[in-house]
C-alpha cells in the first residue's frame, strides 16, 4: 500500500489534526508514514492543509503534490486541489461550505454535509473527523482499534476526554 493524503482547509478546522490522526493511525497499524503540516501565519482563517503519505515501504518524500485522496473542508482548497488528485482517486468533502458538485470524472467523490452533521450531533467543530471516518470506511485498512488508538495518541494526555468525542465524530463518517 502506498496511500498519498492531502487534508485543505483553513485555520481552526482541525485540518492539521486530521492528518495527524491519520498518520498515528498508520503507525498503529505498523505502517511507514510521514506527516507534513503546511499553513500561513494566521492560526484561525488562514489556508491550512497536511501532507500524510501512509505506505507499506519507506518513504522517499513527504510532500503530497498529487494526492490519491483529498479531503477538503472549505471552497478555497477545493478549488486550489481539485485538479490535483491523481486519476482514480478520491475526494471526499464538506458539501456543508462547499457548494458545487465535483467536474471530474476520473476520480470518485464524496460530498459530505459534514459540518452540518456535527453540529446536528452536539459535535460541533468535528467535521474534520466525520470526513476523517469517510475516509477510515474507504480504506478499509484500519480496525476499530486501531482508529481508537490513533486517536487517543493524537490528543494530549490532559485532554483525553475528547477523544470519545472524536471517535463518536469519526463513526458517524463511516456510516455516512
Amino acid at each position: 500500500m502506498h496511500k498519498n493524503v492531502l487534508f485543505a482547509g483553513f485555520g481552526g478546522q482541525g485540518v492539521l489534526f486530521s492528518g495527524r490522526v491519520l498518520a498515528n493511525a498508520g503507525l498503529c497499524g505498523g505502517f511507514e508514514v510521514s506527516w507534513f503540516p503546511s499553513y500561513g501565519p494566521e492560526t484561525r482563517g488562514g489556508t491550512s492543509n497536511c501532507s500524510v503519505v501512509i505506505a507499506d515501504r519507506a518513504i522517499g518524500s513527504p510532500l503530497v503534490i498529487n494526492p490519491d485522496i483529498l479531503i477538503a473542508m472549505n471552497l478555497p482548497s477545493y478549488d486550489k486541489f481539485i485538479g490535483e488528485v491523481a486519476q482514480g482517486g478520491i475526494a471526499i468533502m464538506d458539501a456543508s461550505l462547499i457548494d458545487r458538485d465535483c467536474e471530474r470524472d476520473d476520480i470518485s467523490a464524496y460530498k459530505l454535509h459534514a459540518t452540518t452533521k456535527a453540529e446536528s450531533e452536539n459535535l460541533g467543530g468535528l467535521a474534520n473527523m466525520i470526513l476523517l471516518g469517510k475516509l477510515f470506511s474507504l480504506l478499509e485498512t484500519f480496525g476499530d482499534d486501531v482508529i481508537e488508538e490513533a486517536v487517543k495518541r493524537s490528543v494530549s494526555a490532559e485532554r483525553l476526554d475528547l477523544a470519545k468525542r472524536n471517535l463518536a465524530a469519526i463513526n458517524i463518517g463511516k456510516n455516512l
